[in-house]
C-alpha cells in the first residue's frame, strides 16, 4: 500500500436507514493485527435489520460488513504467520480463546465474543484492520469473488452439520433467502433424495429450482401437506427454517416426521410461539444454527474451490458508493439476487 496514504473511503451506517460515504482514517494497527485491502464485501441479512434500527448489536455511526475477502497489505509487528501480499478472509468473531467453548473449537459461542462490523469497524471500507488470529488465506487459485463468500456459505456448512444423516431423505427448507440457498446446497451434498423449498419470492424460488429445490409458494399450495403427501403421510426427515417467523417455525414443525428434526437459522422475530406439545408428543429435535466454527470456515472454503457452490449467476457486483441504494433494494425485494456483494 501507498505509505503515505492515510485515509480512506467507508460507507458509514449513520441512523435507520441512512448510509453515507465517508473519509476516514486507515486503521491503525496493534501489534496482532493485520491491515486488508478489502475487495469484495457481502451484505448480510442481519445488517439489514441492523439497517433498519431492528438490531441492538448494531449502534449507529458503523462500519458494516462482516463478509469480504481482499489482500493482506500490512502487518502488525507480532504477526509471523502470515505474509503482505496474501489474499485472504476472516472469520468475523474475536473471543477470549480460553472458556470451554472456544477451547473446543466453537469460538462463536464465546459469551465474550464480539462481531466484526458490529463490535469494531468492518469491511465496508477501502481497508480494515483485523486480529491475525482470525485470518484465513485463500487458496491461490481462488477468485477473491468467490472467496468474499465464504462466511455465508460457513452458515450452509453449519445447517449441513445439524441435520444429521439424510442421504436418500426427504428435506424442506422455508425461506429461500442467501442462507436457505446455501443449506438447500448443503443438503444435495449431504445426500438428500429430495428438497423442498419454500418462499414468497417467485425470483428467488426461481434459483431454487436452478440449484436443485422442489420449489413450494405458500401462497398457492399447503406446504406441509405436499411435505407429508412426498412421504406417504410421515413428513419431512429434517426441516430448516430460514425465516425466524411464528408461521415458519410452525410449519416446519408440523412438517416433520416423528423422531425427526427441526433445525431453527432464522432470526427474524426474538420470540414466537411454537407448538410445543407436538414437538414433545412426536419426540422431535429442535435445533439451533447460529453461524459457524472455525472448522465450518474452513470446509466452506474446501467447498467453493471444488466449485460445490454454484451462485455465480446470481450474484451481484455494485461499487460502495451504492450499498445504501442496495440495501434498500433488498429490503424491498431482493429479485434474483443471491448475494449483493460491494466493491470499495
Amino acid at each position: 500500500m501507498n505509505k503515505s496514504q492515510n485515509t480512506m473511503h467507508a460507507l458509514v451506517w449513520t441512523a435507520p436507514r441512512a448510509m453515507e460515504m465517508q473519509t476516514l482514517p486507515i486503521p491503525v494497527l496493534e501489534p496482532d493485527e493485520v491491515l486488508i485491502k478489502v475487495a469484495y464485501a457481502g451484505i448480510c441479512g442481519s445488517e439489514l435489520s441492523g439497517y433498519l434500527g431492528h438490531n441492538a448489536l448494531r449502534v449507529p455511526p458503523l462500519v458494516m460488513g462482516h463478509e469480504f475477502s481482499g489482500e493482506i497489505v500490512a502487518l502488525g509487528k507480532d504477526v509471523t504467520t502470515l505474509t503482505e501480499g496474501q489474499n485472504a478472509t476472516v472469520f468475523p468473531f474475536t473471543a477470549c480463546g480460553v472458556c470451554a467453548y472456544c477451547v473446543q473449537g466453537m469460538p462463536q459461542l464465546c459469551v465474550s465474543r464480539k462481531l466484526l462490523g458490529a463490535h469494531r469497524p468492518g469491511a465496508f471500507a477501502e481497508y480494515v484492520a483485523v486480529p491475525a488470529v482470525q485470518v484465513f488465506p485463500l487458496p491461490s487459485e481462488m477468485s477473491l469473488r468467490l472467496g468474499a463468500l465464504t462466511e455465508p456459505v460457513a452458515c450452509g456448512v453449519r445447517v449441513g452439520e445439524w441435520v444429521g444423516a439424510v442421504a436418500g431423505e426427504v428435506a424442506l427448507i422455508i425461506g429461500a433467502g442467501p442462507i436457505g440457498l446455501l443449506s438447500l446446497l448443503a443438503l444435495k451434498i449431504y445426500g438428500a433424495k429430495r428438497i423442498f423449498i419454500a418462499d414468497l419470492d417467485p425470483a428467488r424460488l426461481e434459483i431454487g429450482a436452478a440449484l436443485g429445490g422442489e420449489v413450494l409458494d405458500p401462497r398457492a399450495v399447503d406446504v406441509i401437506q405436499v411435505v407429508r403427501e412426498a412421504t406417504g403421510g410421515l413428513g419431512s426427515a429434517v426441516s430448516v427454517d430460514a425465516v425466524g417467523a411464528a408461521m415458519t417455525r410452525r410449519q416446519c414443525i408440523s412438517a416433520t416426521r416423528a423422531l425427526g428434526r427441526v433445525v431453527l437459522s432464522g432470526l427474524h422475530e426474538e420470540t414466537s410461539a411454537m407448538p410445543v406439545a407436538d414437538v414433545i408428543r412426536r419426540e422431535l429435535t429442535l435445533q439451533g444454527s447460529f453461524s459457524y466454527s472455525p472448522a465450518n470456515f474452513s470446509e466452506a472454503i474446501k467447498w467453493l474451490q471444488e466449485g460445490r457452490v454454484p451462485l455465480d449467476p446470481w450474484l451481484v457486483e455494485a461499487p460502495l458508493l451504492e450499498g445504501g441504494l442496495w440495501f434498500d433494494r433488498l429490503i424491498e425485494g431482493p429479485g434474483g439476487v443471491a448475494k449483493v456483494l460491494l466493491i470499495p
